[in-house]
């Protein structure tokens, strides 16, 4: 296919997707569960088929064409040549920029979808009428919607102890429109926005990646020749042996550095931002529904903060005729007139340009509210999904699936986990009082999480069954102090099954029995 007619078919492609939005309506129903996944499913195909065509025709590096001009000396170019160099450069430059930017959409769309169908995997699962053997989504559609006995009656289940949020897919950038998305966040919105980015983007210690030396050695005709060299990071601890065996004896090592990779939390910048955005929107919906009942309570006059906004928005966008859009100090300085006049009317201001002290004292509250709560929801939800997520999946089911969280890594360094070393309490009381939503404040949750990782490896190899949502209540109950009652209502498990795996916990750390003390170290080992 040439490349302006692909170009063209992505973008009336992510048009298409732009168009068709997601609907939420009665999901919990298994025809609409299964219309949603297999249009995202349909969908994702089609984007990896563009994406890989791109790749094939030099998508990812579109500016190289552009190399070859300029090559010959200026006295050797006449005034003509340069004039039609420089109007095909522009016209190469233009085409490579609508490669660039049409790939970056894709992949956007591309990791939107991921997110998406991962959140729908975790909700819902098949389950044969028959021989009970259950089914995700992507098995089911895989196996023809047949079970594997043979038969083709399923009963659908919603799995209520998953980590899953399906209430942020319509707003995943899904056309690849992720810097529209972005621009239409509120104030408060945009730092919220950068509060999960600097969450999912939170790195673990290095690890080295290569070695850059600068040495010098005697070539054979006894001359010092400076070289820069690089080592794979298979030569970390022989390096000095690795350049000696390549240049003899005499070699000096000038210089040395060690260049480390630092992988995130989530390893994959389309995934982060189209997570940040669509739990940023989501967060704005909620606050949109629940802000009025806060503010009520929390300001003295409710009425009178929504006049004052009511005239700073008529007249910070107002353009009077008899001044020019362009002439913008005069445009600012009628506006502001136009603003304190209207105040002083109201008596929102004195003659002094005073603002009234219970006003002032109200703007103060919200200011401080859109802070401390508005902006902090969207990161309170963010952590607690991640947190629920590593707590009730076992390690290879992270390392294998692709889940609610793409490219999240199996395990979480120090580094990594001191971003839950943060509870956002306040957020928190708010959703639980003006929302429906289930959370609850966990302290310590970057030491709940060690010991989630440190006992998968005590207990790797082991082939005991773990319920690992319940093991995860168990964790939390057994180092965050808090009532097995009031986990198993928050994460939606049984009481007794988070007892049973808290005797597999102590099973595994204190053996009894010294049959039990032999496997385990046989199982260490």
């Amino acid at each position: 296919m040439e490349e302006s007619a692909l170009v063209a078919k992505a973008e009336k492609y992510l048009k298409e997707i732009s168009n068709d939005s997601i609907r939420l309506d009665n999901i919990e129903e298994f025809e609409n569960f299964k219309r949603l996944y297999y249009k995202l499913d349909d969908r994702l195909n089609s984007l990896q088929e563009l994406k890989e065509s791109m790749d094939a025709q030099g998508y990812t590096t579109p500016f190289t064409s552009l190399n070859k001009y300029g090559t010959k000396a200026i006295a050797e170019v006449s005034l003509e040549e340069m004039s039609e160099n420089s109007r095909h450069n522009q016209m190469f430059r233009m085409k490579a920029n609508a490669k660039k930017n049409v790939l970056d959409r894709v992949k956007s769309a591309i990791d939107a979808h991921k997110i998406a169908i991962g959140h729908l995997e975790q909700c819902g699962y098949l389950k044969c009428d028959s021989c009970y053997k259950k089914y995700s989504l992507s098995e089911f559609r895989l196996k023809g919607e047949k079970c594997s006995c043979g038969h083709e009656n399923f009963s659908f289940k919603i799995n209520k102890d998953a980590t899953y949020r399906l209430e942020i897919i319509p707003y995943l950038p899904l056309s690849g429109n992720y810097l529209v998305l972005m621009s239409e966040l509120s104030g408060y919105g945009r730092n919220s926005f950068k509060k999960v980015l600097n969450i999912l983007k939170q790195e673990r210690k290095g690890l080295v990646k290569t070695i850059s030396l600068v040495i010098r050695f005697r070539d054979e005709n006894g001359r010092w020749i400076r070289k820069n060299v690089t080592l794979d990071s298979e030569y970390i601890s022989n390096y000095e042996e690795e350049v000696r065996n390549r240049y003899g004896k005499d070699v000096r090592i000038e210089v040395l550095r060690f260049h480390r990779t630092k992988p995130a939390i989530i390893d994959d910048k389309y995934v982060r931002n189209a997570l940040a955005i669509s739990y940023v929107k989501y967060s704005e919906d909620i606050i949109s529904s629940i802000k009025d009942s806060i503010l009520k309570r929390k300001l003295s006059d409710f009425k009178r903060i929504n006049k004052y906004d009511a005239i700073r928005y008529k007249y910070e966008n107002e353009i009077p005729g008899f001044i020019e859009e362009y002439d913008i100090g005069e445009l600012e300085s009628w506006r502001q007139s136009k603003i304190t006049e209207e105040f002083e009317k109201l008596h929102f201001i004195d003659k002094f340009g005073n603002y009234n002290r219970s006003l002032k004292r109200d703007l103060k509250i919200r200011e401080n509210i859109e802070k401390t709560i508005f902006e902090n929801m969207a990161p309170t939800l963010m952590m607690w999904d991640i947190f629920r997520y590593y707590l009730t999946t076992s390690h290879n089911n992270r390392k294998i699936s692709n889940g609610p969280f793409p490219y999240i890594r199996a395990e979480l360094d120090r580094q990594q986990r001191k971003v839950f070393q943060t509870t956002f309490k306040k957020v928190i009381k708010v959703l639980n009082e003006f929302t429906d939503l289930k959370i609850i404040s966990i302290p310590d949750m970057d030491l709940i999480l060690y010991e989630k990782f440190k006992f998968e490896k005590q207990s790797k190899n082991s082939n005991i069954l773990f319920n690992y949502p319940a093991l995860g209540a168990g964790l939390i109950h057994e180092h965050g102090n808090i009532e097995i009652e009031t986990i198993g209502n928050v994460l939606n498990i049984n009481d007794s099954k988070i007892k049973k795996e808290l005797k597999n916990i102590n099973h595994i750390r204190k053996p009894k029995s010294a049959k039990s003390k032999k496997f385990l170290d046989l199982i260490k080992k």
